[in-house]
C-alpha cells in the first residue's frame, strides 16, 4: 500500500469517512510494520467514538465490503448504542431499530461475525428502551423474524433469531446500565422468558429441526437460565436437555444448558423439580459406563459435570426429602463411581478431580444436622466415607514405573497436585470419621506387609503411606494407639523405589511431635533418615524430615548427635543436596545442637565450620568475579542459617496460643554464647570479605543476615558483638548505604538502645545513618 494511502504518525488531522476508515483497516490487517498498525488502530479507536460514526457505519455494512470491514460498522454500531445512548434523540429509536432489524435479515445468509455484532448492537438497544419505550420487546423479535419475507430462506432467519436471543442475557451481564436501571430491565426479561420458552420447546422437538438449530436453542436456553429463571419455569426445556445427550452433535451444549440451569443460586426452592431430575441423571449411569469402557473421556467429563452439578448445589435440599433416601445415595454412589473412575488422573482421564468439592460439602451438610438427625445421616454415610478412603488412595497410586517414566514433566506435575488434593480431601474426611479412619489404614498397611504368600507393589504400600501422612500432617494423633504400631512396620517396608522412599520420608516427618512424646521410638526410624540424606533423589524429603526431628525432639536426641553430625558434614562436603537443602540441613544442626552441653556445642561447631572458614578465607584473597561470589553468598547462607536455630536457651513453647513469641523460660549456661564465640573468631575475616565486595549488594546482605539472624535468635546474649558489630555498620553504610544495613541496624537499635551499657555504640550508629539518609535525599 503506498505512504499516501497510511494513517500519517498524526492522525488527528484525518476526517472519520468511510474511504479514511476503509485504509485505517487495510493499515491494520495487513501492514507489517506494528508501529503503522498500533497507529491505524488507535485511529480507529477514535473513529468509532466520533460523531461521523453515525454516517459511515452504515455505509461500510454495504453488501460490497469485505467481512472486516463490515465487522467494523457492526462494532462501530454497538459502540454509539451501548456507550453514547444518551446522545441518540427518542425520535430516532425506531428507525434506529428497523435499520437493525433489516441489516440482522440480510446478514441472516452472510458473515457469523458480522451477524453476531449486529444482534449485539440490536440487544443494548432492546436493553436501552426496555420496558418503557419498548414493551414486548422480545416478544416482537420473535414475530419479525417469524414472518415470511426479505427472500431470506426460513432455517437462516431462525438462525439469526435464535443468535439474537442468545447474546440478549450475555449483554445484559456486561451491559454499563445504571444499578436501579439493570433491577428494571432484569424484571422486563424475566418476563419475556414467556415468549422464548415455547419457540424453544417448539425447534427442539421439531422432529425435522436440524443440528446446528438444536444446537443454538441449546445455547440460548443456556444464556436465559443466567437471568435466573425459575426452574419450575424452564423444567420441560430442562428435560429435553437429557433427551439431546445421546447425539454426540448436542451433547456438550446440552451438558452446558443443564449444568448453567440446576446450579443458579434460586433452584434450591424448586424442590419437586429437582426431585424429577434425579432419576434422569440415574438414568445417565449407562451411556457414562460405555464411554468409560470405550474410553470417550468427554463424554464421561460431560456427565459427571451434570452428576456433581446437581449433588454440590442440592445436598442439603435432596438430605431433607428423607423419603427419597435411597435416589440420593444412588446420586452419591454415581459421583462415588467417577471419583474412581478407572485410569491415571491426568493421562487416561480427568474426570475424578471435579468430584471432590462435592464430598466437603456433603459432609458439611451431615455435620450441620443437630444431632439427632445427624446420627442417622452418619449411619448411612460413614461406610460411604471409608469407601471414599479406599477409592481416593486407590486413584493415589503411582502407574507402573514403565508407564510413569513415559509421563511428560506437565503430567506429572498435574499428578503431584492431584495427590495433594486427595490428601486435603482425606484429611478433612478424618474430620468424620475420626481414630477408626487411622485404624483402618493401619490394618491394611499390616496386611499388605506381613503378607508373605502375595507380593505386594510398592504402589500400594505407598498410597498407603499417604493416606497416614496426609492425616499426620495437621491433625494431632497423638492419643492414637495405632502410631506405635506404623512406627513398627515402617523398618519392615522394602524401600526399593524413589516415590515409596519419599513417601516414609515424609511420614516420618509427620509424625516428629508424636516421636518427642515417645523418643524410645526414634532408634527404630532415625537410621532410615541418616540412610535416606546420602541420596540426592531424596534431598527434599530426607533433609524436611531431618529438620523436623531436630526441631521437636532435640532434648531426646544427645546420644545421637554426633552421628548425625557426622553424616550431616559428610553429605555437605560431597555437594549432594541444593543449596535450600543445606540451607536447612544448617538448620536442623542448629535445632541438635542447642540442647547439647556448651563444650559440645563448641567442639561441634569447630568441626563443623572450620572447612567452610577455611574455604572463606581463600575466597576473601581472590579478584572478584561470579564464580566466588556465588561460593561466598553460599557460605555465609550456610552460617546464618545456622545461628537462626542455634539457641541454648530453653524456650517456652506453649507460650500463648501460639502467636506470642518463645518465652525464654531458663536463664542460659553461664559463660560467652558459643554463636558470639564462633563470631568473635571470624568477625576479621567477614570484615575482609566486605573490603572486597563491599560494593555487591547480595553479598553486603548475606553479611548482615548472618548477624540480623544471630541478634533475632540470641536477644540479649548478643551483648558482647554490639560495640564492634556498630562500628562496622557504621562503616559500611557511610561507604556505600544498602538496605540490608538499614534493616540490621533497625534491629540493633530495637533490642539494644534501651540498655545503658550499650547505649554509646548504638546512638552513635544511629546518628551516623540518620546524617548519611538525611545527605542521600538533600541530594
Amino acid at each position: 500500500m503506498e505512504t499516501s494511502g497510511r494513517i500519517a504518525s498524526t492522525p488527528d488531522t484525518l476526517e472519520f469517512t468511510v474511504e479514511n476508515v476503509e485504509k485505517a483497516l487495510h493499515q491494520l490487517y495487513y501492514d507489517p510494520n506494528i508501529e503503522n498498525k498500533n497507529l491505524a488502530q488507535k485511529w480507529l479507536m477514535q473513529a468509532q467514538v466520533s460523531p461521523q460514526a453515525w454516517q459511515f457505519c452504515w455505509a461500510l455494512l454495504s453488501p460490497d465490503k469485505v467481512p472486516e470491514i463490515q465487522y467494523f460498522g457492526a462494532s462501530a454500531l454497538h459502540t454509539k448504542i451501548s456507550r453514547y445512548w444518551g446522545d441518540i434523540p427518542t425520535d430516532q429509536y425506531e428507525s434506529l431499530k428497523s435499520q437493525l432489524f433489516s441489516q440482522i435479515a440480510c446478514f441472516s445468509s452472510g458473515s457469523k461475525m458480522v451477524l453476531t455484532r449486529l444482534c449485539v448492537a440490536l440487544a443494548s438497544l432492546a436493553l436501552n428502551t426496555m420496558p418503557e419505550a419498548w414493551p414486548g420487546a422480545v416478544a416482537e423479535m420473535v414475530r419479525v423474524f417469524q414472518e415470511e419475507g426479505g427472500g431470506v430462506d426460513g432455517r437462516a432467519r431462525c438462525l439469526a433469531l435464535l443468535e439474537l436471543l442468545t447474546v440478549l442475557p450475555e449483554e445484559f451481564h456486561t451491559s454499563r446500565l445504571p444499578q436501579y436501571r439493570k433491577g428494571q430491565v432484569r424484571g422486563a426479561l424475566g418476563r419475556e422468558w414467556g415468549s422464548v420458552c415455547p419457540l424453544l420447546q417448539q425447534l427442539l422437538r421439531r422432529a425435522d429441526s436440524p443440528g446446528a438449530v438444536k444446537a443454538r436453542v441449546l445455547r440460548c436456553l443456556s444464556s436465559w437460565v443466567m437471568l435466573d429463571v425459575p426452574l419450575n419455569e424452564s423444567e420441560s426445556l430442562v428435560h429435553d436437555c437429557f433427551s439431546a445427550l445421546p447425539d454426540p452433535e448436542l451433547f456438550d451444549t446440552a451438558v452446558e444448558a443443564i449444568v448453567n440451569a440446576i446450579s443458579q443460586p434460586d433452584s434450591q426452592r424448586y424442590v419437586n423439580t429437582l426431585l424429577k431430575l434425579v432419576p434422569l441423571v440415574l438414568a445417565l449411569q449407562e451411556q457414562l459406563r460405555e464411554a468409560v469402557q470405550g474410553g470417550d473421556m468427554e463424554t464421561c467429563h460431560g456427565i459427571c459435570r451434570i452428576v456433581v452439578t446437581l449433588g454440590e448445589n442440592h445436598s442439603r435440599t435432596l438430605l431433607e426429602q428423607v423419603d427419597h433416601w435411597q435416589s440420593f445415595l444412588a446420586l452419591v454412589n454415581m459421583i462415588m463411581f467417577c471419583t474412581g473412575i478407572p485410569g491415571h488422573y491426568p493421562v487416561n482421564e480427568t474426570t475424578s478431580s471435579l468430584t471432590l468439592t462435592f464430598w466437603y460439602t456433603l459432609q458439611d451438610e451431615i455435620m450441620s444436622f443437630e444431632s439427632e438427625r445427624q446420627a442417622v445421616y452418619l449411619q448411612v454415610y460413614r461406610p460411604v466415607y471409608f469407601q471414599l478412603v479406599d477409592v481416593l488412595l486407590h486413584k493415589a497410586q503411582f502407574p507402573s514405573d514403565q508407564e510413569y517414566a513415559s509421563w511428560s514433566s506437565d503430567e506429572k506435575e498435574q499428578f503431584r497436585i492431584y495427590r495433594v488434593d486427595i490428601s486435603d480431601t482425606l484429611m478433612y474426611v478424618y474430620e468424620m470419621l475420626g481414630a477408626e479412619l487411622l485404624s483402618n489404614l493401619y490394618e491394611k498397611l499390616g496386611r499388605l506387609l506381613t503378607n508373605t504368600e502375595q507380593p505386594t507393589s510398592w504402589q500400594h504400600t505407598e498410597a498407603l503411606l499417604y493416606g497416614f501422612q496426609s492425616i499426620a500432617e495437621t491433625i494431632d494423633v497423638n492419643y492414637s494407639d495405632v502410631i506405635p504400631g506404623l512406627i513398627g512396620l515402617i523398618p519392615r517396608i522394602n524401600i526399593n523405589n524413589v516415590q515409596l522412599a519419599d513417601t516414609v520420608m515424609f511420614t516420618i516427618g509427620a509424625l516428629a511431635e508424636w516421636l518427642a512424646d515417645h523418643p524410645v521410638m526414634l532408634s527404630s526410624v532415625l537410621p532410615l533418615v541418616l540412610q535416606a540424606l546420602g541420596n540426592p533423589d531424596l534431598s527434599v524429603s530426607s533433609v524436611s524430615t531431618l529438620k523436623k526431628i531436630c526441631r521437636e525432639c532435640k532434648y531426646d536426641l544427645p546420644p545421637y548427635a554426633s552421628n548425625i553430625v557426622a553424616v550431616s558434614q559428610e553429605v555437605l562436603i560431597k555437594q549432594i543436596h541444593k543449596t535450600s537443602q543445606c540451607m536447612w540441613l544448617m538448620q536442623a544442626l542448629g535445632f541438635l545442637l542447642s540442647a547439647l552441653p556448651v563444650e559440645e556445642i563448641l567442639r561441634n561447631l569447630h568441626s563443623l565450620i572450620t572447612p567452610y572458614i577455611q574455604q572463606l578465607e581463600k575466597l576473601a584473597d581472590e579478584t572478584p568475579n561470579p564464580s566466588n561470589k556465588l561460593a561466598i553468598i553460599h557460605i555465609l547462607g550456610l552460617l546464618s542459617n545456622l545461628f537462626t536455630t542455634l539457641d541454648i536457651s530453653k524456650q517456652d513453647d506453649e507460650s500463648g496460643e501460639g502467636s506470642a513469641p518463645p518465652v525464654k523460660t531458663t536463664p542460659p549456661p553461664p559463660g560467652p554464647n558459643p554463636v558470639v564465640v564462633v563470631l568473635q573468631q571470624v568477625f576479621a575475616l567477614i570484615q575482609t570479605v566486605l573490603s572486597q565486595w563491599l560494593n555487591d549488594s547480595q553479598v553486603v546482605e548475606a553479611v548482615c543476615a548472618i548477624f540480623e539472624k544471630s541478634v533475632k535468635t540470641l536477644l540479649h546474649d548478643f551483648a558482647p558483638m554490639v560495640s564492634q558489630l556498630s562500628e562496622m555498620l557504621g562503616q559500611m553504610y557511610s561507604t556505600i548505604p544498602q538496605a540490608s544495613a538499614l534493616d540490621l541496624t533497625r534491629q540493633m537499635v530495637h533490642i539494644f538502645a534501651s540498655q545503658t551499657d550499650h547505649f554509646p555504640p548504638i546512638k552513635a550508629l544511629f546518628e551516623l545513618v540518620t546524617s548519611v539518609t538525611l545527605s542521600i535525599f538533600q541530594q
